[in-house]
């Protein structure tokens, strides 16, 4: 464990491992499908969504903006990827994709129109966090990465502002590298958890690429290399007598709270402050109190009691209500995998279609579960918020239909209307990223982000900020949206109805 390393002045950007071929192969099958259809020069509107809050918890923290704009700057296909693409045989042994259709990937540039909601932001479910306008196949090819990018991203962003939030004031340092769900994994988590709130990580990478705060001291196999507890915590102070917070659970932690006492002292003496211990194992509830008191006595008041093992929300909560002495939480597997949720379960929804010289046609999916019908359009989610900032209720809307003064909101799942008084101050939470394929938005950097995703918390009502919320956020759809909906899914009913 260290002490909070300074920023560097220039970060190393990563280099993440997207490409045009970061897709399943039916979303380059349906695009050669619209090239050979002639409606290459048709438009769509797409929608990244979401259906529940992970974690049986009240809100999402929106997380992967700036990631997704690396992949979309970047986004064409090579050589080589054309190759391989041009490799692939169907069912009756010839190329899958003609040598036209190849050309046209060969050439093709971004152009969409993007809009996205900022890394940071409190997001629920069935509010668009991006919408991708633009030519039918750019649209249908990027599907599969914005879902990868945003799913993981915001899940992991999610869990570590709960972790932050059940931490209460202290520190929360991300400990999961090992554990990740791969390389890329661990440096796409460690990422997400510190705009999520957590205060570092031990991810050397991470903390290169992207100026996160790095901490780490000792693991036990350097306690056991060593004859004795003693040795090991006085050849490590000799080594990095500036970077002292000694693992004391290997045999007995209260004997080793009382070595690393010992062993502090002369730190002392040499002018240097031990940081604290840490307690891996055991009752650390009770192990922490006598530590604290353990310290105390012996006048490191400073030192800090760093708890780890198996840690989430969960446990640290208890342990909190337990009366816990803990200054400094590192968390691990369950906060750079997500557990227990596996996912965000975000969706790529087409909402409408444009032929060329035509006005957008909407576009709705059916579903036998009401919740699951898609929202046509094109969509933007407007927040209404008191005067202090505080938020009251979302509506998601379409563009080019007037939203209600005052506002009308329909629950897509109970059909309950809320209405929210005229000349309520407001925000619309989509703001443009890309024009024609130009990045027209100022990335924020990470400490942005972070500082937003806090001040979005707290201007978040306090009862969907537990670990199980008291109630739902009032979100939903503004009433003339509610109306298009129903309106064209009574259609689709009628034509489904009609016999052949």
């Amino acid at each position: 464990m260290r002490q909070m390393s300074k920023l560097p002045s220039r970060l190393t950007q990563p280099q993440h491992n997207f490409s045009a071929l970061t897709t399943d192969l039916y979303e380059v099958t349906m695009a050669c499908g619209y090239w050979k259809a002639g409606a290459s020069d048709h438009e769509a509107a797409f929608h990244v969504t979401f259906r529940e809050n992970p974690f049986g918890g009240g809100f999402t923290l929106a997380c992967g903006l700036a990631t997704a704009i690396d992949f979309l700057r970047t986004f064409h296909f090579t050589e080589t990827q054309i190759d391989y693409l041009a490799s692939q045989n169907g069912n009756d042994g010839r190329p899958l994709f003609g040598s036209a259709f190849l050309d046209h990937l060969r050439s093709l540039r971004l152009t969409c129109d993007v809009d996205a909601i900022p890394e940071g932001t409190l997001v629920f479910p069935n509010e668009p966090l991006i919408r991708i306008c633009g030519p039918i196949i750019q649209c249908q090819l990027l599907e599969t990465a914005l879902l990868n990018i945003l799913n993981f991203q915001s899940l992991i962003a999610t869990k570590a502002a709960r972790v932050c939030l059940a931490a209460e004031n202290d520190a929360v340092i991300e400990f999961g590298l090992r554990r990740a769900q791969g390389v890329d994994g661990g440096l796409t988590a460690t990422r997400a958890t510190y705009i999520g709130g957590c205060a570092g990580t031990s991810n050397l990478q991470a903390g290169q690429h992207y100026g996160i705060p790095v901490s780490g001291t000792q693991a036990h196999s350097w306690i056991m290399f060593f004859e004795s507890e003693r040795e090991a915590f006085e050849t490590y102070a000799k080594a990095l007598p500036n970077n002292c917070a000694f693992l004391v659970d290997t045999y007995n932690s209260l004997d080793g709270v009382r070595r690393a006492i010992e062993v502090a002292k002369q730190l002392r003496k040499d002018r240097h402050e031990m940081i604290g211990v840490r307690l891996d194992s055991g009752d650390r509830v009770a192990l922490s109190i006598a530590a604290r008191k353990m310290l105390n006595e012996a006048g490191f008041s400073d030192a800090k009691i760093v708890c780890s093992g198996d840690l989430d929300e969960f446990a640290i909560a208890e342990m909190k209500q337990s009366g816990a002495k803990i200054n400094i939480w590192g968390v691990g597997t369950k906060l750079t995998t997500g557990r227990p949720d596996a996912a965000l379960g975000g969706i790529y929804k087409l909402g409408a279609i444009r032929p060329p010289g035509e006005q957008w046609r909407y576009r709705i999916k059916l579903s036998d579960q009401p919740a699951k019908t898609s929202c046509p359009g094109l969509l933007q989610v407007r927040r209404l918020h008191e005067q202090g900032g505080g938020f009251i209720a979302d509506a998601i809307y379409e563009i080019d239909h007037a939203a209600s003064e005052p506002h009308v909101i329909v629950d897509l799942q109970t059909q309950e209307q809320t209405e929210i008084p005229a000349k309520t101050e407001y925000a619309d939470l989509l703001i443009p990223i890309f024009r024609r394929g130009d990045l027209i938005y100022r990335v924020p950097d990470i400490q942005e982000s972070r500082a937003y995703a806090q001040e979005q918390l707290r201007h978040a009502p306090p009862e969907i900020l537990g670990l199980k919320a008291a109630r739902p956020y009032r979100v939903g759809l503004e009433s003339s949206l509610h109306e298009l909906r129903s309106t064209l899914i009574a259609r689709a009913e009628e034509q489904r109805c009609e016999p052949k």
